[in-house]
């Protein structure tokens, strides 16, 4: 019987074998790993997840931007403009196709990408795993999010 006297028709998993809770809880104890370091360097994750695209590619639309980061331009823009007014990237219409808004570093994001394999190594020390185990997880997370996403 459930709890209000009723019967109950179905049996939910309990939380520990909910998948969506550890990957919840995952997620969250690794964007807390790199708030120390991100903190100092006056940045959030969020802000760090954009900037490792543009050290890869020094400028891109918001839209390829959107993409990469699966998020949406509601999420994105604000994110954005907060990056701008502290210096850390530019957005400017396309040249060519003025429907397009480019996404630059300035030289202040730039002068970020000098931490950024130590933030990476320091990731993937707090990790504990080695290479093989590192890059077997990455590959089922990205198997996992690939399949749920189409």
């Amino acid at each position: 019987m459930g709890q209000n006297g009723g019967m109950r028709t179905t049996e939910a998993p309990p939380l520990d074998q909910q998948l969506c809770f550890d990957l919840y809880a995952a997620s969250r104890a690794v964007t807390a790993a790199y708030r120390p370091v991100l903190t100092e360097l006056g940045i959030t994750y969020p802000q760090y997840l954009v900037l490792v695209v543009l050290w890869e590619h020094e400028s891109c639309t918001v839209r390829d931007l959107a993409a990469q980061l699966r998020l949406d331009h509601g999420t994105l823009t604000p994110l954005l403009k907060r990056m701008e007014a502290g210096g850390l990237v530019e957005r400017r219409r396309d040249d060519v196709d003025e429907r397009y808004v480019v996404v630059s570093l300035t030289t202040k994001g730039e002068s970020l990408r000098s931490h950024a394999e130590r933030i990476h190594c320091d990731m993937v020390e707090q990790l504990g795993l080695d290479k093989q185990e590192f890059e077997e997880l990455q590959q089922t997370l990205r198997t996992l999010t690939a399949r749920v996403s189409t």
